[in-house]
């Protein structure tokens, strides 16, 4: 039976963080030295995006914790104490993780990625007014830019279309300027229509 199919089985079709019933995936909890039922869990698209800080982090979605924290796949409990503890301003999270216990080998597995010190703070690439950027947004440049190594100059007002984020560094993104693709710092630019 392929892994996919063993985790719907077991999650019953539901996320097993939230309960969700749609946009479910194999979410894969690290680090692990290959692929099994106990270290990979069913979560959905939502639960995804706010653990992988894509998304804001919304504690009114995570409550689900209070129940899924007593799970006994491996995998849901130590991504159920990673959440609880980036949750840990919220007193109901403290709660949750007063009560919960890990044996030493799932806490060391928990800690390991040292997801669990991080705050709630997310990875999102803003303009310079603080509003989220996506992938195929225009923007306009709120400062004239020199571009390293040409002679273009990039002029305040200018229209970039269909921008691309950069992957690994929230600060910075893709766009074409008179047919060049140069990386833009976020600080220097406004989403247009927001």
């Amino acid at each position: 039976m392929r892994l996919e199919d063993t985790l719907l089985n077991r999650s019953e079709k539901k996320c097993e963080l939230c309960q969700a019933t749609t946009g479910l995936k194999v979410y894969e909890v690290l680090p692990q030295s290959g692929n099994n039922e106990d270290n990979c869990i069913m979560i959905c698209e939502k639960c995804i995006a706010q653990i992988d800080k894509k998304e804001e982090l919304d504690s009114s979605h995570w409550s689900c914790l209070s129940a899924s924290m007593w799970s006994e796949v491996p995998g849901v409990q130590v991504v159920s104490w990673r959440m609880l503890n980036r949750l840990r301003n919220e007193s109901w999270a403290m709660d949750c993780l007063d009560m919960m216990y890990l044996d030493d080998e799932r806490l060391a597995w928990a800690k390991a990625t040292g997801d669990h010190d991080n705050d709630s703070a997310v990875d999102l690439h803003k303009d310079s007014n603080g509003n989220v950027l996506q992938t195929g947004d225009t923007i306009v440049l709120t400062k004239s830019l020199d571009v390293k190594g040409t002679t273009l100059n990039a002029k305040m007002g200018t229209v970039v279309k269909n921008i691309r984020l950069v992957e690994d560094n929230t600060e910075q993104i893709e766009g074409k300027i008179e047919g060049q693709v140069i990386v833009i710092l976020t600080k220097y630019v406004r989403k247009q229509g927001a």
